[in-house]
């Protein structure tokens, strides 16, 4: 809640927000109901998105040039770690092996100077055309299982060869995210394009029942982000 006042505010002092989760983006979209406004998406497919009123915001676009193998949360810390809130960046991606972020330009400065170095390792920025990604479509890795039930624990359980108990523990300690929230009731039953990570696993997408087994067990689809 206080990142959706915060944007709120932010939007109308700046006329834009920062950049917004999907759930963010639903919750402001509330706040707003009837006011003018449009949605800023960096390209097709991008995850976090911004909110303005009249300019469209300045975004820009970042490749990082590194020497070792960096992940997503590599970066993710790095941004953290520097005090760089998520609502001044945006989607982190891989592309043809070389990954890309997106900032505000507000941040700029600050990114240019302090980001240097990721992994313990030394990197090089180089500022890109927004174009060069604006028709870039994510990949997916499509995944099939047989459940009992469409529970979150059972699927989870499934995606990793442990038992529920052991999902328990994950849950426990904020290893789920569903929907950008951390994972409280192991009992919810995923509907149709739920998304939800596991950590140190990856992120995923709940495509829905495919059909039923003779033993009506369920046959689901599964996109895992690539």
């Amino acid at each position: 809640m206080y990142l959706v006042q915060k944007n709120l505010t932010r939007l109308k002092n700046n006329q834009c927000t920062g950049f917004l989760d999907p759930k963010e983006l639903e919750e402001v979209k509330r706040k707003l109901e009837k006011n003018t406004y449009s949605i800023y998406k960096p390209y097709n497919e991008s995850e976090k998105n911004i909110i303005y009123t009249k300019k469209e915001p300045k975004v820009l676009l970042y490749k990082i040039k590194n020497k070792v193998d960096l992940r997503h949360q590599d970066i993710l810390g790095t941004m953290y770690s520097l005090n760089i809130s998520p609502e001044l960046f945006g989607d982190i991606l891989l592309v043809d092996g070389k990954w890309y972020i997106y900032i505000l330009e507000s941040v700029r400065n600050y990114f240019e100077s302090n980001f240097l170095m990721v992994k313990n390792s030394r990197i090089e920025l180089e500022e890109v055309d927004l174009e060069c990604l604006a028709n870039y479509e994510k990949g997916f890795e499509y995944l099939g299982y047989i459940v009992s039930s469409n529970r979150i624990d059972t699927i989870v359980s499934s995606i990793c060869h442990i038992g529920r108990s052991n999902v328990a523990t994950m849950i426990k300690n904020k290893e789920i995210m569903l929907n950008y929230d951390y994972l409280k009731d192991g009992s919810y039953k995923l509907k149709e394009n739920d998304v939800f990570s596991i950590k140190r696993v990856g992120k995923f997408v709940y495509s829905g029942v495919l059909k039923y087994t003779k033993s009506n067990h369920m046959i689901i689809e599964i996109k895992k982000y690539l």
